[in-house]
């Protein structure tokens, strides 16, 4: 055996490899840039080793295995390091992954957007994986890495934050230029897909990389948009099924009075006099004050009959008031429509002369013309 600066043997000899924890990194460094004369390097057949030094690209190395030698490798007297007696080099030494490397996570906001259908601003986030290779090894770490610490995050997160611009770009042109609601978003996840995957690779060329595949994209809103927005449609389509938005209006809240009546929660009174405030409405639209607008012509709590004026605690037309809560119920009826307690059958009023049945809201005997109480 010889010495450091003698010519090495065999047993001298030096072995370079990318390590196995590092066989999943994009990027790796040599640790040491000193490397002595006659070290073997391997490099895998979906990799590049480079030498840099003083910021510039000294020379690549094939893939398989290398023996440092100057007389082998013209490049390396280029880094040969004088002061060992030309048995060392000094060079910067950097493995880079030239396969695909895939299911690359990538997520967040695309920022608050204006909803074409609706003016409303939402805030919508998206969610999926991309697959990048390594189109100029030399690039990559000449503009993106540089002087730092080379770390496969240090890749990857900038073009997440590439691909997220790029969204963030393209979603906003389509939703504006096209109209496209923003609640029917997903549907047009594919076309989204193909359009980024065009937009992405002009920002990444000039470091070296390029964007391969995007897959698994999910547009989604912010929970609270979501609803918001549901609730609009909602609003919107029941408007327009019932000829107007006043129309609907009232038409809710007389929904709104029959389910709170039929919960029997005590709230008749209440519920009666939101009816009779609403008469005013009801009639301005030519629906009768008496009858429900969803049909079936159940009488309204608290109203009168068709075409009648105000209703007392006993009604007119034979109307029967409830015992309990004062409502005005229809002739005939067996239960309070506000609270639900049983109604007393109507007593027949009769004459105190002759005796003879009254009718109903009768002034005088039709027996004998007597006045009746």
């Amino acid at each position: 055996m010889v010495s450091l600066f003698g010519k090495p043997n065999d047993l001298n000899r030096q072995f370079i490899a990318r390590p196995d924890a590092a066989k999943q990194d994009i990027l790796f460094k040599w640790p040491d840039m000193t490397i002595r004369r006659m070290t073997q390097v391997t490099v895998e057949p979906d990799e590049t080793a480079i030498f840099f030094k003083e910021g510039k690209v000294a020379g690549m190395l094939p893939q398989g295995r290398s023996t440092l030698d100057g007389a082998l490798i013209p490049f390396l007297g280029d880094i040969v390091d004088w002061a060992s007696g030309g048995n060392m080099y000094r060079a910067e030494l950097y493995f880079v992954g030239t396969r695909e490397f895939v299911s690359l996570p990538f997520g967040g906001p695309i920022d608050n957007i204006e909803d074409p259908e609706t003016g409303l601003a939402v805030g919508l986030r998206v969610f999926g994986e991309y697959a990048l290779s390594v189109s100029d090894p030399a690039a990559l770490i000449l503009k993106l890495v540089g002087t730092r610490q080379a770390s496969n995050e240090l890749i990857t997160d900038w073009a997440r934050e590439q691909i997220l611009k790029a969204l963030r770009t393209g979603v906003v042109r389509k939703l504006t230029t096209e109209k496209w609601p923003v609640l029917g978003i997903a549907a047009r996840t594919a076309e989204i897909e193909t359009a980024l995957l065009a937009d992405v690779q002009a920002p990444l060329q000039p470091y070296g990389l390029n964007i391969t595949r995007l897959g698994n994209v999910t547009i989604t809103l912010n929970p609270e948009d979501e609803q918001t927005l549901k609730g609009l449609r909602k609003d919107s389509a029941y408007t327009r099924l019932a000829g107007g938005f006043r129309e609907y209006g009232v038409g809710a809240a007389l929904k709104g009075i029959g389910e709170g009546a039929a919960a029997g929660n005590g709230g008749g009174t209440a519920a009666l006099g939101v009816g009779m405030g609403l008469g005013g409405i009801v009639a301005g639209l030519g629906i009768s004050p008496g009858t429900n607008p969803g049909g079936g012509g159940a009488a309204t709590p608290g109203a009168g009959p068709a075409g009648g004026g105000g209703a007392g605690p006993a009604g007119a037309g034979g109307a029967v008031a409830c015992g309990n809560c004062h409502a005005s119920n229809p002739p005939g009826a067996k239960f309070c429509a506000s609270c639900g307690t049983a109604l007393a059958p109507p007593k027949a009023a009769h004459c105190t002369q002759c005796g003879t049945a009254a009718a109903p809201g009768a002034r005088f005997c039709a027996g004998c013309g007597t006045a009746l109480a």
